[in-house]
């Protein structure tokens, strides 16, 4: 009855309250800034900065508004280290001084928008920082750095706001300034061009590997986060396999699953909708929702949401129809068994190699062991377990994952406790396209590993549970009206 109620709440376009909808307590100030963590967390990773770079500077601009009426999204590496949200912000991090200095503009949009933070002591005490100035007072600051002959450290790789990665920020960067129709230099080039004409004599260096290096390890309230939006990733994916069904098309599953992040306060998607169904399957990437699912069809759901500047990456599998064929359960069961080989060879202090070959001796034995009826199935999960038992995996068995979807990463010796990231091998029949790809948030602690999204279905008899009840769709359906 508690989902019917609230699938009756979205479909006649209702608020749903703060009762049927749990989320974060917001403090006092939240008008002014953020409640995804403390502001003692940002003047940790200030602090943290200052310890990296000495008595040099570090300056990074905020992104600029949005060029439309969407809501404003910080970018990461300025969020990161301030948690302030107000466009064209600008902070210096002085290793010198020991103090951190935020330029604002003043509010400009308060009477459309709501209140918004504006330079003075008020601010300073908002948000943490040391100062919170008029921005026009930047260019002073600038100017007696280059006096000092200072050291300038800020970002080089074009900012990420949400919906992406560094990956595909820097690729379109790029792209634009090799435009002979365009030309633009990036952004931040820019910024750095600025700096050097107002100020000589200093010498700019890349602030990028240092947030990095501290984005890698995630704190303890970073877990907490990932935890949460694993959670509401773990409901929006439970929402599509309730709602699957022969007929359905597969924007539908995007839009029951965008309902339960939007539900949360989730501000927007962590990537596009990877709703792929049938042929589609063997699409990594395949995002056009438009395929009408059919009876026989195997379903890939992968979306999550950008919650609090955050975002998780979970992938299921599951029958269209809400019933594996005997096909469809030995493909997957066999899959599934060399995927937890490779989940359960995953722990702290050793190297991806030994991932591999630990998972790839338990693979061996899988195969030995398994009954295969299918000769193409046989082969694909052959060539799966070849991957691993070769000692030669790809880099990371999947990509890192916090702020971005493909979150920074660092060269390392081994896993390391905090590390988050994702596992995702496919397993593929080509000439049928026909694939599969489970995927999971791993986090590593001190004696082991956390998956953060095992509260997902993923034992066949507990998927096609879940899928015998009914879907938003089914629920409003069945609505008196």
């Amino acid at each position: 009855m508690k989902r019917l109620a609230l699938a009756l709440l979205l479909l006649e376009c209702v608020v749903v309250t703060a009762q049927q909808a749990p989320v974060s307590p917001k403090p006092a100030e939240a008008p002014y800034f953020t409640d995804a963590f403390p502001t003692e967390e940002f003047a940790a990773r200030r602090a943290a900065v200052m310890k990296q770079i000495g008595d040099a500077v570090a300056i990074v601009q905020g992104a600029p508004e949005m060029s439309a009426e969407v809501a404003f999204r910080q970018n990461n590496q300025f969020f990161y280290l301030t948690g302030v949200e107000v466009p064209r912000a600008i902070v210096v991090i002085d290793g010198k001084a020991r103090k951190s200095t935020l330029f604002l503009g003043p509010p400009r949009r308060e009477r459309y928008n709501g209140p918004e933070l504006g330079p003075g002591d008020e601010a300073a005490r908002i948000t943490g920082l040391d100062a919170v100035v008029e921005r026009d007072s930047f260019a002073a600051m600038v100017t007696q750095f280059g006096q000092d002959g200072r050291i300038v450290y800020t970002p080089f790789r074009a900012e990420v706001r949400g919906g992406g990665s560094g990956g595909e920020a820097t690729a379109h960067a790029k792209a634009t300034a090799s435009d002979p129709w365009d030309g633009r230099p990036p952004r931040e080039l820019a910024f750095q061009q600025k700096l050097q004409a107002s100020a000589t004599t200093i010498s700019i260096k890349d602030l990028d590997p240092i947030i990095d290096a501290m984005r890698f390890i995630k704190s303890a309230r970073e877990i907490a986060m990932m935890r949460e939006v694993a959670r509401i990733t773990g409901e929006g994916i439970m929402e599509a396999m309730r709602e699957a069904a022969p007929g359905r098309f597969e924007y539908e599953l995007t839009a029951v699953s965008e309902w339960a992040f939007r539900r949360y306060n989730s501000q927007g998607p962590g990537y596009f909708p990877l709703s792929a169904t049938g042929s589609n399957t063997v699409y990594t990437h395949y995002h056009r929702g438009l395929r009408k699912l059919q009876d026989g069809d195997i379903v890939q759901f992968d979306y999550a949401p950008d919650y609090k500047y955050y975002t998780s990456d979970i992938s299921r599998v599951f029958p269209a129809n809400g019933k594996f064929t005997a096909r469809q359960r030995e493909f997957y069961e066999v899959y599934l068994s060399l995927y937890q080989a490779l989940m359960t060879s995953i722990k702290p202090g050793i190297t991806i190699t030994q991932v591999a070959n630990d998972a790839g001796a338990k693979m061996g034995a899988i195969l030995a062991g398994f009954k295969f009826t299918d000769a193409k199935i046989k082969e694909a999960a052959t060539k799966f377990a070849a991957v691993y038992q070769s000692g030669k995996p790809r880099s990371g068995l999947g990509h890192g994952l916090g702020m971005e979807v493909h979150d920074v990463t660092i060269r390392r010796d081994s896993f390391q406790p905090g590390e988050l990231f994702t596992i995702e091998p496919a397993i593929a029949i080509p000439d049928e396209s026909l694939a599969m790809r489970i995927e999971d948030v791993i986090l590593i602690t001190e004696k082991g590993f956390e998956n953060l999204s095992a509260f997902v279905p993923i034992e066949i008899a507990d998927i096609e549970k879940l899928m015998r009840e009914p879907g938003l769709s089914d629920l409003r359906a069945k609505s008196p009206r």
